[in-house]
């Protein structure tokens, strides 16, 4: 029983060995892929703006960016953490960070007024839209909510929801991903290290108790009887 003890503590200090070697990899291709994403960040310059507060603006204004912050944890429902969002670092490299500059370019997008001109004259349901400019508020229409046969509305999506806005929010929605996956990356490698410690303690435990011992043996002595 004590032979197969220790072969069980050798056992799981070899397993514990190989958790705390996967954990440290995993904890060098987070590094990596951290390194990557802020020479990513740095190269696109993207910067988000606090007054002398420290608080978040919108073209200068707090309400602003108070309005873009409950499209993103209110519709959205994104859980933003604010310890990523630092006055002192604006540059643009965190999930929360992303996040937010992401749902600035919607709520720009989906608060915004839309110029139609019409040539000519269009017939569209039985009602008749004359040639001239018209003013089409978004009024919160994502992509998908416009009725693109309409003259008016159809026109006005591809002016609100341009290439550009579809190109941005794809680009820092790529940011975002990453740095949730870099996050995910980290807490595997504190996982496979704090599991590879475990096992490597508790084989060694097992390797440490059953060890022999040595065991003081008495020396026994003849006593000589006085004459």
């Amino acid at each position: 029983m004590i032979n197969r003890l220790r072969g069980l503590g050798i056992v799981l200090g070899i397993i514990g060995l190989a958790f705390v070697v996967a954990g440290g990899f995993a904890f060098f291709k987070v590094q990596e892929g951290q390194a990557s994403l802020q020479a990513f960040s740095q190269a696109q310059g993207v910067t988000l703006t606090y007054n002398a507060d420290g608080q978040l603006t919108d073209r200068g204004e707090t309400a602003g960016a108070d309005e873009i912050m409950t499209l993103l944890t209110g519709s959205w429902g994104y859980p933003v953490v604010a310890g990523e969002l630092d006055p002192a670092d604006p540059l643009v490299n965190t999930g929360s960070e992303y996040m937010y500059q992401m749902a600035a370019v919607a709520y720009h997008t989906l608060n915004s007024t839309q110029t139609v001109v019409l040539d000519e004259d269009v017939t569209y349901n039985g009602e008749v839209f004359a040639a001239g400019s018209y003013e089409f508020a978004v009024d919160g229409r994502y992509w998908a909510d416009f009725d693109r046969e309409h003259p008016i509305e159809g026109a006005a999506r591809a002016l609100a929801w341009t290439g550009t806005a579809h190109a941005l929010i794809g680009e820092l929605g790529v940011g975002t991903v990453t740095a949730s996956a870099l996050q995910l990356g980290l807490g595997l490698a504190a996982l496979f290290a704090g599991l590879g410690a475990t096992f490597f303690i508790t084989g060694a435990g097992l390797v440490w108790a059953t060890r022999p011992e040595k065991v003081a043996v008495p020396v026994l002595r003849t006593a000589t009887a006085g004459v």
